[in-house]
């Protein structure tokens, strides 16, 4: 249970995220410089807690491939924030959540095992929810734009490898050191395509630092730390389910702090999410329940 809580907090950190980067274009700052200085800082912060066990400083093989490992975490914020450049945010919310299924039939097709039926059933009941609580029922899909789409899809398909490689690749080594390695990738992706012009330029400290920093706590730290503890022992499926926690997180969180008006069809979405996520445990718990006992 407590590996499942670690995914659960890891996916509801990243739900905070689109409220913060709302904040900060209000602001006047640009995707180079929230991306930049969030990556930047959540490099930062994941190294912090790795520098006092590098005394297991893993083999040359393993830190590249650690560092490949983190490429989905960089990739992910980079294709979701073009796809909200063509798309509005409910129907892009809707594309990246698509990471829930192909999570499962990722882990489908590696251990060539069939989800179970409760599985299968709160898969359905995700993405029905998905569509509630985005708001796609209430604004339409007016504003459809073919790019957006395939950059909302792409995000889904790297969420899902951010997902997986956080509970595969070099699993043997320190939890701490992963998660610093895999921060090293993600930064070194994104400022190849977005030079880090903002730590010379004054503008981090002249407001820009207060938003990085959250995103870089809420949006690489906490879920890369919860991830990379958790999926191993939820696995991939499991956790792409748990993932789905995100978007009430950010309905919430925009109801909250930015204060911007939730239907009555959206908060239902919430609701069939959350119905969705606790289905695949409450049916493992109540199929244990039912087994036999060994002495009878």
């Amino acid at each position: 249970m407590r590996y499942i809580l670690l995914v659960f907090l890891g996916a509801c950190s990243y739900g905070i995220l689109s409220t913060i980067v709302k904040l900060a274009y209000g602001q006047g700052y640009s995707p180079a410089e929230v991306v930049g200085g969030q990556i930047f800082f959540g490099f930062v912060l994941t190294w912090i807690p790795a520098l006092f066990a590098l005394r297991h400083k893993p083999p040359l093989k393993r830190i590249l491939l650690l560092l490949a490992a983190g490429l989905p975490v960089g990739s992910t914020g980079l294709l979701y924030y073009n796809a909200l450049q063509h798309i509005p945010a409910s129907i892009a919310i809707v594309l990246l959540f698509q990471f829930t299924w192909m999570g499962v039939l990722l882990e489908t097709i590696l251990t060539r095992k069939k989800p179970s039926a409760p599985t299968l059933f709160s898969l359905v009941l995700l993405l029905a929810g998905t569509l509630l609580a985005g708001g796609v029922l209430d604004k339409g899909i007016s504003e459809f734009s073919l790019v957006g789409v395939i950059f909302g899809l792409l995000a889904a398909v790297s969420y899902t490898l951010f997902i997986f490689f956080s509970g595969k690749a070099a699993a043997d080594v320190n939890p701490w050191i992963r998660t610093s390695f895999m921060s090293t990738g993600s930064m070194l992706l994104i400022f190849l395509i977005y030079p880090p012009a903002f730590l010379t330029s004054g503008v981090l400290w002249e407001g820009l630092f207060g938003y990085v920093f959250l995103l870089a706590l809420f949006g690489v730290f906490v879920p890369t730390v919860c991830f990379t503890f958790g999926v191993p022992h939820t696995g991939p499926g499991m956790a792409g389910i748990l993932g789905a926690a995100e978007l009430p997180t950010a309905v919430f969180s925009s109801y909250i702090i930015l204060q911007e008006s939730v239907s009555l069809l959206q908060w239902l979405g919430v609701v069939v999410i959350l119905l969705g996520m606790v289905l695949p445990e409450w049916a493992r718990h109540r199929g244990k329940s039912k087994a036999p006992s060994p002495l009878s």
